[in-house]
């Protein structure tokens, strides 16, 4: 997920130079505590990087950057260390955002509730389809890309989630930054060209899979 960071938050996380493989890390951490029983009150850095088969010093580093609770020969409390990752990644400031893209990969995006758990709410979908527009899927109401820019604007919506075709995504992409949005979640399998200050997160399925397909040729052809 992209962040919106304020201007202190920003500074902070300049000051402690969190790289973006830090910040990719950081909810790994933050699901494996969550899937852990009340009887584990405490956990290590050693067990936290045991159970994820990461490198110890990494995961040490990692939770300094975010978490002073760290004590000697007690590690962590498991529920002040899941406050302190979600308060530094803003898990508990819920970002509200808008999806467009309303079928297909887009109307599963909206269906899935998991995201509060991150704190992203998608609080409306727009499309230029006629037969989705005025539709109700998943409690959100599907809107004409005409109203995306006063919508963004009166509800101060700062991130876009793109689940166009490819060929649509940059003016889609145009109309976002129009629109006031600062972070945007592409789901495009095409490069954005976005001004200074607004981030893009791809996510290129297309990609992914070349890598999987890549590896089950490799593992496959040492059978």
């Amino acid at each position: 997920m992209n962040l919106i960071l304020n201007e202190s938050e920003e500074n902070a996380l300049q000051q402690k130079e969190i790289s973006k493989s830090v910040l990719k890390r950081l909810p790994i951490y933050l699901s494996h505590l969550k899937s852990l029983p009340d009887e584990v009150p405490n956990i290590s850095a050693t067990a936290l990087a045991t159970a994820l088969s990461l490198g110890e010093v990494q995961v040490r580093k990692d939770l300094a950057m975010v978490s002073d609770g760290g004590r000697p020969k007690i590690g962590y409390n498991r529920r002040d260390l899941i406050n302190d990752i979600e308060q530094f990644l803003g898990y508990d400031n819920t970002n509200d955002a808008v999806l467009i893209g309303a079928s297909g990969l887009g109307g599963a995006l909206m269906g899935y509730t998991g995201f509060a758990e991150y704190g992203l709410n998608i609080v409306a979908a727009f499309d230029n389809n006629p037969s989705l527009i005025g539709k109700i899927k998943s409690g959100k109401k599907i809107c004409p890309m005409d109203d995306l820019v006063k919508f963004c604007k009166d509800n101060k919506i700062l991130m876009g989630i793109i689940t166009v075709p490819a060929e649509y995504a940059q003016s889609v992409c145009d109309v976002l930054i129009e629109s006031g949005i600062l972070a945007i979640w592409n789901f495009a399998p095409v490069h954005l060209d976005v001004p200074a200050g607004i981030l893009v997160q791809n996510e290129n399925m297309a990609t992914s899979l070349a890598v999987l397909s890549k590896h089950l040729s490799v593992q496959i052809k040492n059978l």
